[in-house]
């Protein structure tokens, strides 16, 4: 089976629910979206939500949640980024490694970094990232033996930050020849990079994961029309419509994966989770329409927990839903 290697920003997600939009509107976070804070208002504010709603901790950063949803569906997933010698640095590396996921981890004076993730009774997720040691990786720090014995390249788009790492990171995977997979990541950061990131699927990029909000952003385009857009710049596009599923075309081949019926909790991690399912199913050599349904499975019991973690008992659940497709 095809190995997966991750790039992304270690972070550590700090997760509260929270009983309206007020504090969104208070520390200015467009809700739905992702926002940079630098490291004093990250400890602003984790203190405040700690101490008013209490919080969860667990590691996070979307590609580091899509190597462990890779690595609970039995596939050999990495991860490579940049943490701090610091507690919290320690911690990330070791849920790593708890989930099966094998790390990478380059070391940093700056501190780890970390994401503040606001829950609304209705399920949306609010970030507010600070990226600290995960924004200090370097083109210089991306070396060919990195990418020895992988088969895909997984890329988080949050990454268009760090423009001349991600490009050295891409173009050094592709010349080892690994495949090449991006989710767009959130609208508001691919309106910030379009042109970046176009001339990275025209050019590079093999698989390309998108939600609605993000393809529109991306292509100008409604989610078929963005669909088909994509699809003749890459090998497979998929493009997600929440709750009526997703869309999703290889070549002529095109293929609609129905909703599943699910009780929203928290939506932290759902399109981390449907690319795991996805790329899992993908690389095991199913077809698209089931590579659709498992990534839809693993999605339907993320958004019913809170967080980006399942316990065990989730997994078996998933397991013998997927068993059944």
């Amino acid at each position: 089976m095809k190995k997966i290697l991750g790039i992304g920003s270690a972070l550590v997600d700090f997760l509260a629910q929270i009983p309206n939009e007020e504090l969104l509107e208070e520390l200015n976070l467009p809700k739905g979206s992702m926002t940079y804070v630098d490291i004093e208002n990250s400890v602003s504010i984790s203190k405040m939500i700690t101490e008013k709603y209490g919080c969860q901790r667990a590691s996070g950063g979307s590609a580091a949640n899509t190597m462990s949803g890779l690595a609970q569906l039995g596939v050999e997933a990495g991860f490579l980024s940049k943490v701090g010698k610091d507690e919290v640095g320690q911690f990330f590396e070791k849920q790593m490694t708890d989930t099966h996921v094998k790390p990478l981890m380059l070391k940093s004076d700056t501190p780890s970094g970390r994401v503040m993730a606001f829950v609304t009774p209705d399920g949306e997720r609010t970030f507010a990232t600070c990226l600290g040691a995960a924004a200090e990786m370097r083109a210089d720090d991306i070396r060919p033996e990195l990418f020895d014995g992988w088969d895909l390249f997984y890329v988080e788009g949050y990454l268009v930050a760090n423009p001349s790492m991600l490009r050295k990171a891409i173009e050094t995977a592709k010349a080892k020849g690994l495949k090449i997979a991006i989710d767009l990541a959130s609208y508001n950061v691919v309106e910030e990079s379009r042109d970046f990131l176009m001339e990275l699927v025209e050019n590079h990029v093999d698989i390309v994961f998108a939600n609605e909000q993000e393809s529109f952003a991306l292509t100008g385009l409604e989610p078929k029309a963005a669909l088909h857009f994509l699809a003749e710049r890459c090998d497979i596009a998929v493009v997600k419509v929440g709750a009526k599923g997703a869309f999703i075309q290889r070549g002529e081949e095109t293929v609609t994966v129905p909703p599943m019926a699910a009780e929203v909790v928290d939506t932290t991690g759902a399109g981390d989770m449907w690319a795991a399912g996805f790329l899992a199913g993908l690389v095991k050599g199913k077809d698209l329409k089931t590579c659709g349904m498992m990534g839809a499975t693993v999605a339907k019991n993320i958004i019913e927990v809170v967080g980006a973690k399942m316990d065990a008992t989730r997994w078996e659940k998933i397991h013998a839903a997927i068993a059944h497709l």
